[in-house]
């Protein structure tokens, strides 16, 4: 059975049965006729579906944020912005759309060439529960501008989110199928990559799932984007603003609980500001309320399951025990719900569970560095590379150091976040291929070569 719990009570509120292979079979066999008849659009006939999906999401605002709340605990002011945040993407693609995909011309003496980017089909999305609504319209938005059908598998704690997503781009007036979710279980995954109605798949969630999903698609021979876990460092220098930094810090570790791939993990200080900033830290997530996430006061709500708090617990306490300084936090409270309070880790040193590891929850890993050299090899000594914030008044040396630094994105003097505006994924073990701007729209085309040459 697929189960929906609410992570702030422990409480069970609906459960499905997966969906039967013929059920499966005829939901791939009505994605492949509707991406059929889609793709013949050209692209100004496609873009107004995205501006209704926009007009969607902000007419039921609150229904899906209170969804999103108590089926995986976001608190509910982020809840909101998710949603607005989707609402926003999709309009970015209703506008930009014709631009990103008109056809390319290349200059010839003897011919006309062209660059045209032709849809490549229906694209498996397997989404995970952390932001159960934008996860998808960021691949959706520009999936479906672009031509191709779309069928999503959502995490399995999130099903009624899952089909809410579904039934907006239902309700924005999308041809039948060409859209739909799959309440499936993971085994039949497989299956559904290797059938011949799907063209492309695309996956958010961790490296380890990532890997199989790679491995599947490849055997097959199929196109996959691939946005995986993250470690991501913020390095803050001497020269920094430490309370600038210090306050967007904690905003960038702790927002939806701490479990965004893109979150800050790492906190790598130069020595000669690191007691200031580790204070400056250590107060201002003390003050973070942890309470019921459909409070608009609260900050940290529960996280979305009990196997992640333990497996964030365990990392806790293996760090302390490896020689890392509890400051803050680092308890398991009592109580309903999965809640777990934020918690700050000082003098962690490489080698240690919070350092080589994705912690995936409220948890603050700072890491003391001897200079501004010593900060970005430590920022690098990871197996991601998916965003990184760098911290300095020297924008001269900060314009070098981005290029060093291992990540998809770096934000300096600021939090990483994703924009539709621009590219988003990692390298290394953080996955490949990029979702959100142009290169986003292009991932799931067919990038034609077109060369006609004079008449005789």
């Amino acid at each position: 059975m697929i189960t929906s719990v609410n992570p702030a009570t422990g409480a069970e509120l609906t459960r499905f049965a997966p969906q039967p292979a013929n059920e499966v079979d005829a939901i791939l066999t009505g994605a492949a006729t509707a991406q059929a008849d889609w793709r013949r659009l050209a692209v100004a006939e496609r873009t107004p579906l995205l501006r209704r999906m926009a007009e969607v999401l902000r007419e039921n605002r609150e229904r899906y944020a209170t969804l999103i709340t108590a089926e995986m605990g976001k608190p509910v002011t982020e809840a909101l912005a998710e949603i607005d945040k989707s609402a926003t993407t999709c309009e970015y693609y209703a506008e930009q759309a014709p631009v990103h995909l008109a056809d390319r011309p290349v200059e010839s003496n003897a011919s006309e060439s062209a660059v045209v980017y032709d849809p490549l089909g229906v694209v498996l999305a397997v989404m995970p529960w952390n932001y159960p609504f934008w996860q998808f319209f960021r691949f959706a938005a520009p999936a479906l501008a672009a031509g191709n059908g779309a069928l999503l598998k959502h995490a399995n704690n999130v099903p009624q989110c899952a089909l809410a997503v579904e039934e907006v781009v239902r309700e924005a007036g999308a041809p039948e199928g060409l859209c739909r979710t799959l309440l499936i279980d993971v085994d039949q995954v497989a299956g559904i990559i290797a059938d011949p109605r799907v063209a492309a798949v695309t996956l958010t969630g961790s490296t380890e799932v990532g890997a199989i999903v790679a491995a599947q698609a490849a055997a097959v021979l199929k196109k996959q984007v691939l946005e995986l876990g993250g470690s991501d460092p913020f390095v803050v220098l001497a020269d920094a603003d430490i309370p600038a930094a210090a306050a967007t810090a904690v905003k960038a570790r702790y927002i939806n609980v701490g479990q965004s791939c893109v979150n800050a993990k790492r906190f790598i200080v130069e020595e000669p500001v690191a007691d200031e900033f580790v204070a400056a830290f250590v107060a201002a997530a003390a003050q973070l309320k942890v309470g019921d996430p459909a409070d608009p006061a609260t900050a940290i709500g529960p996280m979305a399951r009990a196997s992640l708090r333990a497996t964030l617990h365990d990392q806790v306490e293996r760090s302390v025990t490896a020689g890392a300084e509890l400051k803050l936090g680092g308890s398991v409270p009592e109580g309903p719900g999965y809640y777990y309070p934020p918690t700050v880790l000082d003098h962690v040193k490489p080698g240690t569970a919070a350092f080589d590891e994705e912690t995936f929850g409220p948890v603050a890993a700072i890491t003391r560095a001897a200079d501004a050299a010593e900060a970005i090899t430590l920022a690098n000594a990871t197996e991601y590379g998916l965003g990184a914030a760098l911290w300095t008044s020297d924008l001269d040396r900060a314009r070098h150091l981005t290029r060093v630094l291992d990540a998809g994105a770096v934000f300096v003097n600021g939090m990483v976040a994703s924009d539709p505006r621009l590219p988003f994924g990692g390298i290394k073990r953080s996955g490949y291929g990029r979702e959100l701007g142009a290169e986003g729209i292009r991932e799931f085309t067919n990038t034609k070569t077109v060369w006609i040459g004079p008449v005789a």
